[in-house]
């Protein structure tokens, strides 16, 4: 994986198996800080795709700053062993997974950090294990699935079964609906497609409906007052999936848990504000809260822009031309991952992406360039490599703003780059044209800039 799409992870993890029984239960570990960390994901998961996502892939970065944390994918997900419908996996079972995690990375005792309905089974770990959970931190998490008298939130058995249901017939559809789940991500495709893909490699369509059953059988109210390690519980107020009243709930049941109302309103602790959710914990496990530094990398940025965009708009009508945008885009987004390149933004008609290699984010734009004539489309491009910041899912810097100012040079069809490309791709094959020393708007000093010669190799 390129550092550039884990943000603060040079390297995915490797991933490992511990034997829990007769169960091959996988699982990743990272971080070098004081705190032994396990984190149980909710649902469905699998350790491997969450790094694909780079919401999840930083959030578990932010978690292995200041901690040695391990996530693993639950027994019947992920890479870990299947379990037949007959076999549904008990708390119990789910238990023994955890000690199994903890065991093979050698973690005698560990904080516990379980979202959503991974919390059932943290909360009976952490009142059967007390010796060996140092604290338990809850988010957005339920203590029974089913509404009863005193307990007016959940589900009905009726609905329970609708829901695994629907899930078995539109497993990998994204069955969990952004609207509720992430509000922050409706609309946003990528998103979507990322997270229905979860799915299917998370679970089985048969799986998941047993899970979700499992869900509504799920009841530790008469466990809550029985944990005596440290808790902390975090719940967002706006959230729609889990109510905040549930997490208070919690806390007020667990003897002297700490109750933190975050703002937000998505149930995935990793989208949203996830910044202050990581601080909590941090606070919470080391007595510390730091403010997240923006991570610096070495990346080559890539703009690129359509030539005379309004004026085709006019000429084949706003129908065409959103046709038209849509091709460019699907051919722009060929180029990308086949170079593997990183969209940070689509702009209108441009295109705003990083790279880890500067050859490959050459060789990209020229692709590119090419690739959309087919189109009846001319785009200009520019590439600069500089350091830049990466923090919340956002990239800045001067590199960024030089880049943009580097590609309003170009001309139509033209690859525009800086001396600082030209000489890092030196033996690469790659030609270039002096386009001569230039000012940049608002950019210090004066530029030596260079264009592409074309056609190139387009050895990735």
């Amino acid at each position: 994986m390129a550092l550039t799409d884990a943000e603060t992870v040079d390297v995915q993890p490797r991933t490992d198996y511990a034997k829990s029984g007769d169960i091959h239960v996988a699982y990743q570990s990272l971080g070098e800080g004081a705190v032994n960390l396990v984190f149980v994901p909710g649902f469905v998961s699998h350790v491997e795709h969450f790094w694909e996502d780079p919401s999840l892939a930083r959030f578990l970065s932010r978690l292995a700053s200041f901690s040695r944390l391990v996530f693993f994918d639950k027994r019947g997900t992920g890479l870990s062993d299947r379990v037949s419908e007959a076999g549904v996996p008990t708390l119990e079972e789910r238990m023994d997974d955890v000690r199994a995690v903890m065991d093979a990375v050698g973690f005698e005792r560990a904080a516990i950090f379980a979202p959503s309905d991974a919390g059932s089974m943290a909360i009976l770990f952490a009142a059967t294990y007390p010796e060996r959970t140092t604290a338990l931190v809850l988010y957005g998490t339920f203590a029974a699935g089913a509404k009863e008298p005193g307990y007016p939130w959940g589900g009905t058995p009726d609905e329970w079964d609708a829901a695994a249901e629907h899930w078995r017939e539109q497993w990998g559809r994204v069955v969990f609906a952004l609207e509720r789940f992430a509000p922050s991500k409706v609309g946003d495709e990528r998103y979507k497609e990322w997270f229905g893909r979860l799915e299917r490699l998370g679970a089985s369509p048969g799986a998941a409906a047993m899970l979700a059953r499992m869900n509504g059988d799920i009841d530790v109210r008469h466990v809550l007052p029985l944990i005596s390690v440290p808790t902390l519980v975090l719940h967002r107020r706006g959230e729609l999936v889990v109510f905040v009243d549930e997490g208070r709930f919690i806390a007020e049941h667990i003897p002297g848990a700490k109750f933190v109302e975050l703002d937000g309103v998505d149930h995935w602790p990793w989208l949203g504000d996830a910044d202050s959710v990581v601080e909590e914990i941090q606070e919470f496990l080391t007595g510390t809260r730091e403010p997240p530094d923006p991570d610096r990398v070495l990346a080559t940025v890539l703009f690129t822009d359509i030539v005379r965009s309004t004026e085709r708009a006019v000429e084949v009508g706003d129908r065409r031309w959103r046709d038209v945008l849509e091709d460019h885009h699907a051919a722009v987004r060929r180029e990308l991952s086949r170079f593997r390149g990183r969209e940070i933004d689509t702009s209108g008609d441009g295109f705003f992406a990083i790279f880890d290699g500067p050859a490959r984010a050459v060789r990209c734009a020229c692709e590119i360039v090419e690739g959309v004539r087919s189109l009846d489309l001319e785009i200009r491009a520019g590439l600069h490599t500089g350091e830049c910041e990466l923090i919340g899912g956002k990239v800045g810097g001067l590199a960024v703003h030089t880049c943009a100012r580097i590609v309003a040079k170009a001309a139509p069809g033209e690859v525009l780059v800086s001396r600082t490309v030209k000489d890092l791709v030196a033996g690469s094959g790659l030609g270039f044209v002096d386009r001569g020393v230039q000012r940049l708007k608002g950019i210090p000093d004066e530029w030596q800039l260079f264009a592409v010669k074309q056609p190139i190799g387009s050895d990735v």
